[in-house]
């Protein structure tokens, strides 16, 4: 019975990974990267996003939020890194839905694939 469902689950499971490596790979040369991090650490400017990260409090965070100055990011999430400013180690990002660049620190992004919340690795259809 237990072989029975590990047979089905991998087989139901084989076409939900159907990405290669290299469409990965690809993805990163691009300047395509992936968010490691939950909370709203994308902002319109790049003081706001180190008043964010600094003070961490919930009433700071609200208050960004609320005047549209911060952005959640969501782990596993897909962003394009538009440029970097190596002397802040921040990157300005496109991230979907969102028509303004938005500034977050570059550790918050990686080159490698990442699944978001429900499994699935976020990539360009």
């Amino acid at each position: 019975m237990k072989i029975g469902m590990l047979v089905i689950s991998v087989i139901s499971l084989g076409p939900a990974c159907t990405a290669s490596a290299d469409q990965y790979e690809d993805l990163a040369e691009r300047g395509y990267r992936w968010v490691t991090v939950n909370g709203p650490y994308a902002c319109a400017t790049e003081q706001q996003v180190r008043q964010v990260t600094s003070d961490p409090t919930d009433a700071t965070q609200l208050r960004l939020v609320e005047d549209g100055s911060a952005y959640y990011l969501i782990p596993g999430t897909l962003v394009r890194v538009v440029q970097n400013d190596n002397a802040t180690g921040m990157s300005e990002i496109l991230l979907g839905g969102i028509t303004r660049p938005l500034w977050t620190y570059t550790r918050f992004l990686t080159t490698s694939p990442l699944p978001d919340t429900y499994g699935i690795i976020d990539r360009l259809s």
